[in-house]
């Protein structure tokens, strides 16, 4: 019986090495810790000029917020508000009062507590005037006691914190839309601690940079990349599949074509517009509806364009057509009006059709006749021929189609008699030089944040952050002042489509084109979604093996 146990012992033992090397020749299946971390690499911008969520207001910039900040309230995929930070939200019947409940547990991307009192301290920032936040009016102007607030005393502000999960916000007039405000990114919440402590360079390096969102940043390396990581501390840290996404700061559209076709670059924003032709066709080259406008700032501070007949003289010069369908390769359409295609009126019927009894403000197929009736106006205006007009100088950042389009103004001014130049700016200089006012003529544009049209029109009342055109009209003014009092969603209507006509009649600025997003994106992406609003929600993302 010792002897045949022995060989029984002996077999098993053989056939158990047997096993083991044969076990070696494959590779055991990794546990997801031992997987590759996953990282999704795009370009959607540059360096951005800021990522303080109150002093952004540019699309790029609002993007990177996306992955940093959870706001109160999110926007989904189909582009519905959905809970944020605050698991519901309730309105008082007279629709007031706005009542936010947030999550048990919430956490800064350094582990330490959020509460209600932070969105108190981070809303009454964006309306305090020393924070100089361009969308202060625009996000909170309906808040009541916000024009104290403006006027240097922000805590008269009607927001408070009950309790740690509690924040409520009382407004001066209801806002249908202000859970839409709730989800915007200025308002995210920012740790007060960390900004007393380092001050507007709070915003600009990893180690200072505190949010509550998906994803922190690990690693800035300007004009390079920022790397975004996985917030361990996030509420919803379990639904996150990426590890990072690695943005990079390129500006030039070649180099970054260059990283796409390399694979360096999963998605870029900035498509080379000469390759465009070539892309039509190609499954990973996307032409997406954007709810915004393309559109000429007139500094209206400028003496040279104080008269409203050279500012339609200008804008009557542009063949609106031309510049859509060739130069931008029919990529956008060609704008009538200043509110454009996408946006709906009070009953859910397109705003820009009921807008000047139903006809555009400008002809798109009657170019010859604008140009005829723009000579006449700047002959008005005392500069037949253009004689006697100084010369201008039209800015703008070169990416897309900013530097064809201004070509061609050169060109198309020139048939006034007028003289041109162009002159290119970094975009990390080029929005706060122009916010500022510090140019002549300026490249412009517009994305809503929400679907109402109050939205943009906003962006021309003389106090605005974002009136880069520094237009002043006391009409537009009391017309949208009436607009923000009324209740009624017909009447408020009316007073935005009177607000439009006197801004358009002004020319306010000069509409040329109502935008579409062209990208490149590999369909290793997965999980993510592109909105009409100008972001990418690549947060929610996965890379397919």
């Amino acid at each position: 019986m010792k002897r045949k146990t022995t060989l029984v012992l002996v077999i098993i033992m053989i056939l158990s090495l047997t096993l083991t090397a044969c076990g070696k020749t494959s590779t055991p299946a990794q546990s997801d810790a031992e997987k590759a971390p996953k990282q999704l690499v795009a370009q959607i911008g540059p360096n951005p000029e800021t990522l303080d969520p109150a002093l952004n207001s540019a699309v790029d910039g609002g993007n990177m917020l996306l992955f940093a900040f959870d706001c109160l309230l999110n926007v989904d995929k189909d582009n519905k508000i959905i809970p944020g930070a605050a698991e519901k939200w309730e309105t008082s019947p007279d629709g007031l009062t706005w009542t936010f409940h947030l999550r048990e547990g919430l956490k800064w991307s350094d582990g330490s507590p959020l509460t209600a009192k932070d969105f108190v301290y981070s809303w009454k920032r964006v309306a305090d005037p020393a924070t100089a936040a361009p969308y202060g009016q625009t996000m909170l102007g309906m808040v009541k006691g916000f024009d104290e607030a403006a006027g240097g005393n922000p805590d008269a502000l009607a927001v408070s914190a009950p309790d740690d999960k509690t924040f409520v916000v009382e407004l001066a007039n209801p806002t249908a839309y202000f859970d839409s405000l709730a989800a915007f990114a200025a308002l995210s919440p920012v740790q007060q601690a960390t900004i007393e402590a380092n001050g507007d360079a709070w915003a600009t390096k990893p180690e200072s940079y505190i949010g509550n969102g998906p994803f922190y940043i690990s690693e800035w390396v300007p004009s390079s990349y920022i790397l975004f990581t996985k917030n361990p501390n996030y509420r919803d840290a379990a639904s996150i599949k990426l590890d990072s996404i690695k943005l990079l700061l390129i500006e030039d559209s070649n180099a970054a074509y260059a990283a796409y076709k390399t694979g360096e670059a999963m998605m870029i924003k900035d498509v080379p517009t000469a390759e465009i032709p070539s892309l039509q066709g190609n499954s990973e080259f996307y032409i997406d509806p954007l709810l915004g406008t393309y559109y000429v700032d007139l500094n209206n501070t400028l003496d040279q364009f104080s008269d409203p007949r050279v500012r339609m003289a200008l804008s009557l010069a542009i063949d609106r057509k031309y510049v859509a369908e060739t130069l931008m390769q029919g990529t956008y359409t060609p704008a009538s009006n200043f509110i454009g295609t996408g946006v709906a009126d009070w009953d859910g019927s397109s705003f820009m059709d009921n807008a000047n009894g139903g006809k555009p403000y400008i002809s798109i197929d009657d170019h010859e006749g604008n140009l005829t009736k723009a000579k006449e106006l700047l002959a008005e205006a005392g500069y037949p021929e253009g004689k006697g007009f100084p010369a201008i100088t039209y800015s703008l950042n070169d990416a897309g189609y900013h530097k064809v389009v201004a070509q061609y103004i050169q060109q198309a001014w020139k048939e006034l008699g007028l003289t041109v130049s162009v002159e290119v700016v970094e975009w990390a200089s080029f929005t706060p030089q122009r916010r500022a006012g510090d140019y002549q003529i300026s490249r412009d544009g517009w994305l809503f944040d929400y679907n109402d049209a109050s939205n943009m029109l906003e962006l021309m009342y003389s106090t605005n952050g974002n009136n880069n055109a520094k237009y002043n009209s006391p009409a537009f003014d009391a017309l949208m002042d009436k607009a923000a009092a009324e209740v009624d969603p017909k009447t408020r209507s009316g007073y935005l489509h009177q607000a439009e006509d006197v801004m358009m009649a002004d020319a306010a600025i000069i509409p040329i084109a109502y935008y579409n997003q062209f990208y490149l994106q590999s369909p290793k992406i997965t999980g993510s979604w592109y909105s009409p609003y100008g972001y990418w929600y690549f947060q929610y993302a996965d890379i397919a093996e």
